[in-house]
């Protein structure tokens, strides 16, 4: 069966609080250029779980990520980085909810690229990395769906990737956990970059972003995150939805149910 190419491309999030202020359940919509699709977020009894970055934050409405600038050292791939490469499935036993097992997570970020990579994300006996952004090429975070491979990104202080383009649903975990942002070029920045170069991105009020190599002096536009931003920015795809009002607090939660 085709798959439409729009379907494939990265998808963004828009909340239909407006349209649901009824439904005791949230729903979001992905959008697409020729399709619209509605989801509802998964509950308590669902059999999969997403581990959001604000659940491991002690803080009710969970950790703000800011937006306005990230800068530091990139680590730079090629094409087609797949799920077992950023962070292989023997490591998948680890929950990302407990906060040992989140920084060992961390610590394992990258750890199956081929040995061709000659750099390291994360050096042996460390815990965090020293590269804060990653820059990609076509087709990151192909492979499987679990949500350890943002999460274990975010875990080693990753704070964004840009990549040419994205596996839809990795595209879309970095939006539900909250971990890392997950930005698009407009050209193939993979190739006239170098890791250990120092870069800025910069986020204006109009929703670009602006990745500027100091190494090499040059710039690139990244595209809009758009609906999705706000959501990452919130910690995850249920504090979001915390504090947009759609679904209760924990806290809210809680004294109703001890009432």
């Amino acid at each position: 069966m085709a798959i439409s190419q729009q379907f494939l491309n990265p998808t963004l999030f828009k909340s239909l609080a407006s349209s649901n202020k009824n439904s005791p359940t949230p729903f979001f919509r992905l959008k697409s250029t020729s399709t619209t699709f509605n989801f509802k977020p998964l509950t308590s009894s669902s059999s999969a779980t997403i581990i959001t970055r604000a659940a491991v934050s002690s803080s009710d409405s969970g950790e703000s990520k800011s937006r306005e600038t990230f800068h530091g050292l990139c680590f730079v791939l090629k094409d087609n980085i797949d799920t077992d490469q950023i962070i292989p499935a023997e490591y998948g036993t680890l929950i990302p909810s407990i906060p040992e097992d989140r920084e060992k997570l961390g610590s394992f970020a990258l750890n199956g690229l081929p040995k061709f990579y000659n750099e390291r994300f994360v050096e042996p006996g460390e815990m965090k990395s020293k590269y804060s952004v990653i820059i990609g090429g076509d087709n990151f975070g192909c492979g499987s769906s679990r949500e350890h491979a943002p999460v274990c990104l975010g875990a080693a202080g990753a704070k964004a990737v840009v990549a040419e383009s994205y596996a839809r649903i990795f595209f879309r975990n970095c939006v539900a956990t909250g971990e890392i942002f997950p930005l698009e070029s407009e050209v193939r920045i993979c190739d006239e970059c170098k890791t250990g170069d120092v870069v800025t991105i910069e986020h204006k009020e109009d929703g670009s972003s602006l990745l500027i190599n100091h190494t090499t002096r040059k710039e690139y536009k990244l595209k809009p995150l758009g609906d999705a931003g706000p959501v990452i920015d919130a910690g995850g795809i249920f504090a979001y939805a915390r504090k947009a009002g759609m679904i209760p607090s924990a806290s809210s939660a809680s004294s109703a149910s001890s009432a």
